[in-house]
């Protein structure tokens, strides 16, 4: 899927109607198949940014284009199908505590189901093999039939990966898929996330605090800061100059956060109630 932005400006749904939006004047244009990370510091806008390209939040000035469709200008059923080829990737997935992993992954694949299948596959999983394949490429298979609350922060943000890769999306908009995994998993996740949209052909956009990790990862690198584009390069040509400017006042960011270790073997804390939001 190709994503084309043309001078857009976008606000925090939050957000009262008379403040500054998040993002600012963004005018890019991202190929059907190409691999994108975005970087810059906390507030710089990056979250914001997903939600937009991903529809759920209306511009409050420019265009943006899926596939040369804006979508904010078709029919409600067309944009629902329309949506139904995105699939966002939050930091935090939301997967109800008491659910089966099994049932948490199929998910993935709701936008292409009927209600009555949607349904059936809450108590009989559809495709219990694609499933057990999506968890497998992040080595978590022997979770398939847990509870959701059993697992570990880690788990759960591999389980929403798996999710991505259960689903039969175009565009994969990815919010931060690193925060709570340790190196070793953070390296397995990017790759299995690159290889296999790549293997798809799908488009990628992913935002990362793990500034060395995105430098690795993505050919192609665009700096957010403020709400606005400060520079949209190929990885190679994103010197540490342009990084400490990005950065400025935030150079405790600029190689990201610590990762989080995962503890499986550690007993999972009470479980809050998680907010849903439906596509």
């Amino acid at each position: 899927m190709q994503l084309q932005l043309q001078q857009f400006s976008a606000r925090h749904p939050a957000a009262v109607s008379e403040s500054v939006p998040a993002i600012r004047g963004v005018t890019m244009s991202i190929a059907s198949g190409e691999q994108v990370a975005v970087i810059g510091p906390s507030g710089a806008g990056k979250t914001t940014f997903l939600h937009a390209v991903a529809c759920a939040l209306k511009p409050s000035s420019g265009q943006l284009l899926l596939n040369g469709l804006n979508p904010w200008a078709i029919s409600r059923s067309d944009l629902q199908q329309l949506r139904g080829e995105l699939f966002l990737a939050p930091q935090v997935p939301p997967l109800p505590p008491r659910q089966r992993v099994v049932t948490a992954v199929l998910a993935g694949r709701l936008p292409h189901m009927s209600l009555l299948q949607s349904l059936r596959s809450l108590f009989y999983p559809s495709d219990i093999p694609g499933a057990y394949a999506a968890l497998q490429a992040f080595d978590l298979q022997e979770k398939i039939f847990e509870r959701v609350d059993r697992l570990s922060g880690g788990e759960r943000q591999r389980v929403g990966l798996a999710r991505l890769l259960a689903s039969a999306a175009k565009l994969w908009l990815v919010d931060e898929p690193l925060s709570a995994l340790d190196p070793t998993r953070s390296s397995q996740a990017l790759s299995t996330l690159t290889r296999s949209a790549r293997e798809r052909g799908a488009t990628l956009v992913c935002t990362l605090h793990q500034v060395e990790r995105a430098l690795q990862a993505f050919p192609r690198i665009i700096g957010l800061r403020d709400g606005e584009v400060a520079f949209d390069l190929p990885a190679a040509e994103v010197s540490r100059v342009r990084l400490n400017d990005l950065y400025a006042q935030h150079e405790h960011e600029l190689f990201g956060p610590a990762p989080l270790n995962e503890f499986p073997e550690q007993k999972p804390q009470p479980s809050q109630a998680v907010v849903m939001h439906c596509r």
